[in-house]
């Protein structure tokens, strides 16, 4: 399993995003996750494709994803271009995690309708796939218009990871990309759950076994209960179905109960856990003061992959 970090651009300077990207180049990690906050509380931040772009011109060695651009938001045409400009940008070191959110952003924000999102998905997939490879496009969906074809010269493929929780995206992960990038997910429900079914929907369509990564909150700490509580009274992803769903299925009451905090040793512990459970990778967001971050970073930084 190997260990990458994840983080949400801030709404501050850009120049400190790309702070911490290059922070995280220079302590070895092999690649970046960031994610897309929704425009709401002030705290939006950066695009994701954008600022990997731009990272990746400056920082050689380290790859990049998006955890997750929202399908519903862009016409895939104009996703699959921005994604290869990225991919052009970086020398081929991006990701293009997708997903379809959650109602109350989709409908409550945006105004879009999201009935039926796995069939979207998988639509959605039908066009984004060839277009991202510049073969032409000719398609009328039930819910997506596509006719056309990107032919851009230099830019790699990136791959495609897609948010999948529930068991027809989990089909939908294996079949058509290359895996699946999580949030909020414990070892149970990765090792029960996620795992078994991605894998048998991948070799059920012949394709390799797909990506399972990992993105959970990180605290190398002495005092985790302060860290569960910090995270217990800053988020409640268990206000949204697909998030309650896998917390249920955990057998917790929210998620702080499934963080990864602890010592340097509980911490490491942990961790292997999520391997010997069919992680291929971990996305660790760490939190707290700056003291507890560096202590986080220092400890990430030095564990081998397994």
């Amino acid at each position: 399993m190997k260990i990458a970090l994840g983080a949400f651009p801030t709404p501050g300077p850009l120049a400190d995003t790309l702070d911490l990207v290059g922070s995280a180049a220079d302590a070895g990690f092999s690649r970046m996750w960031l994610g897309q906050m929704p425009p709401v509380g002030g705290m939006p931040g950066w695009d994701a494709l954008t600022t990997i772009a731009v990272a990746g011109t400056r920082m050689p060695g380290i790859a990049f994803g998006t955890a997750v651009a929202v399908a519903q938001t862009q016409h895939p045409f104009v996703l699959a271009r921005q994604a290869l400009t990225a991919s052009a940008g970086t020398g081929g070191r991006v990701t293009l995690g997708l997903g379809v959110s959650h109602q109350s952003i989709v409908t409550d924000m945006f105004g879009l309708s999201y009935d039926a999102p796995a069939a979207y998905l998988r639509e959605y997939l039908e066009v984004l796939l060839p277009a991202l490879a510049g073969r032409p496009v000719d398609h009328h969906g039930e819910r997506i218009t596509a006719v056309g074809q990107l032919e851009l010269g230099g830019a790699e493929v990136p791959p495609v990871v897609i948010s999948a929780l529930g068991p027809r995206m989990l089909q939908l992960a294996g079949e058509l990309t290359e895996g699946t990038v999580l949030a909020w997910t414990g070892l149970k429900t990765v090792a029960g759950h996620i795992v078994p079914r991605i894998n048998s929907a991948a070799a059920a369509a012949g394709r390799p076994a797909p990506q399972v990564v990992v993105g959970m909150p990180v605290s190398v700490t002495d005092d985790p209960d302060a860290a569960r509580d910090r995270i217990a009274a800053s988020m409640n992803p268990a206000d949204l179905p697909a998030y309650r769903t896998v917390l249920e299925m955990e057998g917790v009451d929210g998620v702080a109960d499934i963080c990864v905090f602890g010592d340097e040793s509980e911490v490491a512990a942990q961790l292997r856990r999520f391997a010997d459970a069919g992680a291929t990778e971990f996305a660790a967001f760490p939190i707290g003061d700056p003291a507890t971050v560096t202590r986080t970073l220092d400890v990430l930084a030095t564990l081998p992959a397994s």
